[in-house]
Formats: C-alpha cells, structure tokens, sequence
C-alpha cells in the first residue's frame, strides 16, 4: 500500500499571481472571485491608477497589471523589453474633453494653441498622447508647436515613470518646485493643460479655467462616427518573466477578464429585465387602480 502511494503523481497546485488593477465593473467579477482564472490563484488588488502605473513601470511589482498603452509602448523599445500585454483593455475613452485652457489666454480654437505653453503632469501619459495626435492629425496643431511643461496636477513633484528620449524640436520643461499644474492655469503661468482628469482650478466654477471643446461630446461623437476609433488607454501587461515561465498565463488571464465582462453584460441585462417587470407592474397597478375608481370601488373584489 504504501508503494501503491509512493507511485501516485504528485499533487498539483495552481499558480499564485498577482494582478494590481483598478475597480471597474467590467473586471469586478475577477476581483470578487465570482471568475477563476485556469490555473491561477488570483491576488487582485484594487489600486489607484497612477499608483499601480508607477509601482509596475519602475519597480515591476506585479505578476501582472493595468497599465498605460504609451508606457507599454515605450517599454518595448528597452534593450530587454520587461512587459508583454494581452488584448485585453480595461480603459478605453475620448479625450477631446481633456483640453483645458485660461479664460484669459485668447485661445478660442485649436490653432490658437501653437506657441503657446502647454501643461501636462506626464508628457507619455496615454490621453496626452492621443490628445497630441488628434490636435495635429485633426486639427493641424503641430506636436513641435507648443512648449509642454510637466509636473503634479493637484500636488507638487510628480515626475515621468519612464525616462524618455524626445526629438529636439520637442520641447519639454519641468514646472518649478513646489507648483501644480491646476494652480498654474487657473493662474495665466500656462495657457492651456492636457489631462484625463479635470483640474480643481476648473470643477471650482471660477470661470478662470474652461474647456477647449466645451461641446466635447458632441466632438467626440463626430469624431468616432467618421473615424470608428474609440481611443485604447491602458492594456494588461504580464512581466516578461512571468511569462516566459509561464507562457499559459496569457491564454488564462485573457479568457478570464472576458468571462468578468460577459458576466458584467449578464448582470446588467438582468437588472434591466428585473427593471422593466417592475415597471410594467406599476403601469397594469395604475391602470387597475384606475379602472377601480371609474367603476367606483376602491378594493379588488376579492373577499367582499
């Protein structure tokens, strides 16, 4: 007997992994286990955005994460590339909403940008480059045209994640010690600020802050009617060596969240029919309390 046990394989567990990525309903269904992952024991950790970007794009913390598409993008360009991302986008939205300006700058349009002094707390940041790209391919604003100055949006020292290598014509500064950004515009210190959160300076309602595009989703609309591109912002990315080892993570990560989002669609849809049940009971009660009180009766019948 006891060789019969001798002989048996050896049990097998699953691979513990950890996933740093934020709470979006889509994903939810990972982070509450109501999702398994083929061979994987989850860690999903909700984190801030900026904080799990920074903690895998410098320390590489994570077996795997949410991360900015422009900041996986620069990474593969590394001698050895630390990150390989699946198809799996978490994020994705329109940024024409992004484009904040002085009330007093003179900027009414996008041109008016050109020579102008432009914020922004990352230059890589995913939003700022596809507002770049969409000012210059939309709107002939020159990416070379503005002076861009980085820094903390809300508070001082924010810093890139990644250090990169820019054309000379593109001309980058740092904002000086112990500024921000919001500040700043809402000072005249810079004219306009790219970012995919707005700045206290303009939720403030002082009027001294406004949006470039302040019919945006109107903007949006048009622009995704004629072009069909709903901008991509983050991607997960598995460390390299993670999947080098592992390479079955990818597959297993991928079916994962596409089970969370179909699940999340489910639920929804049930709420909706949960929704509309309800609604049509409160229209045939309506209907029968008011048939009652034509034919003069306030009870059903029933009993009396």
């Amino acid at each position: 007997m006891a060789a019969a046990a001798r002989s048996l394989p050896a049990q097998t567990s699953n691979l513990k992994l950890t996933l740093a990525c934020w709470d979006y309903d889509r994903t939810r269904a990972l982070m509450e286990g109501r999702v398994k992952l083929d061979g994987i024991e989850l860690t999903y950790l909700n984190l801030v955005i900026e904080e799990t970007f920074f903690r895998m794009a410098r320390y590489h913390e994570f077996d795997a994460s949410e991360m900015s598409l422009s900041s996986y993008v620069v990474s593969l360009f590394a001698d050895k590339p630390q990150f390989i991302a699946i198809p799996v986008f978490p994020s994705r939205s329109f940024r024409h909403s992004g484009i904040y300006v002085n009330a007093n700058s003179g900027i009414r349009e996008p041109k008016d940008l050109i020579g102008k002094r432009v914020g922004c707390a990352e230059y890589q940041l995913t939003a700022n480059v596809w507002i770049r790209g969409i000012l210059n391919d939309e709107y002939k604003v020159p990416i070379s045209s503005v002076t861009t100055y980085t820094g903390g949006l809300e508070e001082p020292g924010r810093i890139e994640k990644i250090t990169l290598s820019l054309p000379p014509a593109v001309k980058v500064e740092s904002i000086p010690e112990g500024k921000t950004l919001s500040r700043m515009l809402e000072a005249g210190e810079i004219d306009a600020m790219y970012t995919p959160r707005a700045p206290s300076s303009f939720t403030s309602g002082s009027g001294k802050v406004r949006r470039l595009f302040q019919n945006y989703a109107a903007v949006e609309r048009e622009y995704y009617q004629r072009t069909k591109i709903f901008p991509i912002m983050h991607v997960i990315a598995i460390r390299r060596d993670v999947y080098e080892k592992n390479p079955w993570v990818a597959q297993s990560l991928y079916k994962g969240f596409v089970a969370a989002q179909r699940a999340e669609v489910e639920k929804i849809r049930r709420q909706k029919r949960k929704r509309s049940r309800r609604a049509k009971a409160r229209m045939l009660a309506d209907k029968s309390h008011q048939s009652q009180k034509k034919a003069g009766r306030r009870g059903t019948g029933f009993g009396e």
